[in-house]
């Protein structure tokens, strides 16, 4: 007789986790995060609430950690598109080209039905909740603006952008118009609009093109 194998805890767990992922983005997608709830979550997912318990000590924790784990995802497959961007902002030494290749990856995550659903309710309630806000900001937020940040310090040092521009300040004339327009839905998102930003910006801040 074979030996009966033990089941692999890890690969259940791995399991569980995945659907308490999925659970908790389609529920906060679907009815916002105040509505949310672990009983929620872990009904959707099949799972007893004290698991998710046993791993998040909240909501939000469990919310956070799906949506990371959501962009993360996200990230590794448009950088595996041809044509993709992988972590970290290019630089070919063009830089509205390499601008316009970033924004334009940025429209199509924000206009992705599976990212702008969860995305919408955390960033809503991020603005009523200082806390969730503030954690959504450290752990998601600022890691990407750092890349921004780093680009454009490099254009400066190559001489293609103004030496006494401020890169933070530079960073949200090219992203706040987009999550304007998105978070507001004034007009349609488009690469079109993204590539008009960079041309805009540039221009303000003196970047011949």
């Amino acid at each position: 007789m074979a030996p009966t194998k033990s089941p692999d805890s890890s690969r259940r767990s791995d399991r569980s986790r995945r659907a308490i992922y999925d659970a908790a983005l389609a529920l906060v997608g679907e009815v916002g995060y105040p509505r949310t709830t672990v009983e929620g979550i872990a009904a959707r997912a099949g799972v007893g609430k004290q698991t998710i318990y046993r791993w998040w000590p909240s909501k939000a924790a469990v919310l956070m950690e799906a949506f990371l784990d959501l962009a993360d995802r996200a990230a590794e497959e448009a950088a595996a598109q041809p044509g993709g961007v992988a972590r970290g902002l290019p630089d070919t030494g063009d830089l509205a080209a390499d601008l316009k290749l970033v924004l334009r990856a940025t429209v199509d995550e924000l206009n992705d039905p599976v990212l702008e659903g969860p995305t919408r309710a955390l960033t809503a309630e991020g603005i009523v909740d200082a806390k969730l806000g503030a954690e959504f900001i450290g752990k998601l937020l600022d890691p990407q603006l750092a890349l921004y940040v780093t680009r454009l310090r490099a254009a400066q040092e190559a001489g293609q952008l103004r030496a006494d521009a401020d890169p933070r300040i530079a960073l949200e004339l090219l992203i706040g118009p987009l999550f304007h327009r998105w978070l507001l839905r004034t007009l349609p998102l488009t690469h079109a609009y993204a590539d008009e930003v960079v041309d805009y910006a540039l221009g303000g801040l003196g970047v011949s093109r």
